[in-house]
């Protein structure tokens, strides 16, 4: 038998099931060889449990723009309210984060300078 609980499956995906199970029982699948894959199945098409708390939620769309505001909100709050290239701000990044911004500036001789090098022609660039 498979493992784990089935209690936080809906009806439909129990009956769901059942019918794959028997389609396997059918062709001669051993019984708990069929309930495996028919489970399998169900997982595969629709996610798992889908009863609050099971594993498969997914989370919706509204919640999800909310978390990426969220997150925008403490990215500024962060940089304490200052402009994104101002000198505190930059000095808040990593050098890979300088660089990339660099690189989409155009500044040359990037990959040699220093992080502190970075910060100041990065102002520079404005």
């Amino acid at each position: 038998m498979p493992r784990g609980s089935k209690a936080k499956y809906t009806a439909e995906q129990k009956r769901k099931a059942a019918h794959i199970e028997a389609g396997y029982e059918a062709k001669g699948v051993p019984k708990e060889e069929a309930e495996a894959r028919a489970w399998a199945t169900v997982n595969k098409q629709s996610g798992g449990g889908e009863r609050a708390g099971g594993s498969g939620q997914h989370t919706p769309a509204s919640e999800k723009a909310a978390a990426r505001q969220s997150s925008a909100r403490r990215a500024v709050a962060s940089r304490e309210g200052h402009a994104r290239n101002s000198k505190v701000s930059l000095s808040t990044q990593t050098k890979d984060s300088l660089l990339k911004e660099a690189r989409v500036k155009n500044i040359r001789g990037r990959s040699t300078m220093s992080k502190q090098e970075l910060i100041e022609a990065l102002r520079k660039a404005g």
